[in-house]
């Protein structure tokens, strides 16, 4: 797999692929989300303006909601979850507080955290 650039694109042999930012919550929860034509989510296209499911990737601690969709239920913190529905997506980032870093893809609820 070719490395990624520093804008987070990682090159191919005919373009580039866009990656998001890995998501941080507002309690420390961090997790990758990604959807594209590389990644097991809904549609298999890049620059989807919706997407249905996405891909989550290697979360910092278990995280119950996610665990039907492990490829490897044994190692839940090192492994990916294909195809989740944006909604469970969602709840995972309300259940940590929200968003205080990172991005996710269209389709996923970018909820912010609140300040306090």
């Amino acid at each position: 797999m070719a490395p990624f650039d520093k804008k987070g694109y990682r090159s191919t042999t005919t373009r580039m692929v866009e990656r998001y930012a890995s998501c941080v919550c507002a309690d420390g929860f961090t997790m990758s989300v990604q959807a594209s034509e590389f990644n097991y989510c809904t549609p298999r296209v890049d620059g989807a303006k919706r997407y249905e499911e996405v891909e989550v990737g290697f979360p910092t601690a278990v995280e119950p909601l996610l665990l039907d969709y492990a490829e490897d239920p044994s190692c839940p913190t090192n492994t990916v979850y294909g195809y989740v529905p944006v909604g469970i997506v969602t709840t995972v980032i309300a259940k940590h507080g929200g968003i205080v870093e990172g991005e996710v893809p269209p389709g996923v609820a970018p909820l912010k955290a609140s300040a306090r």
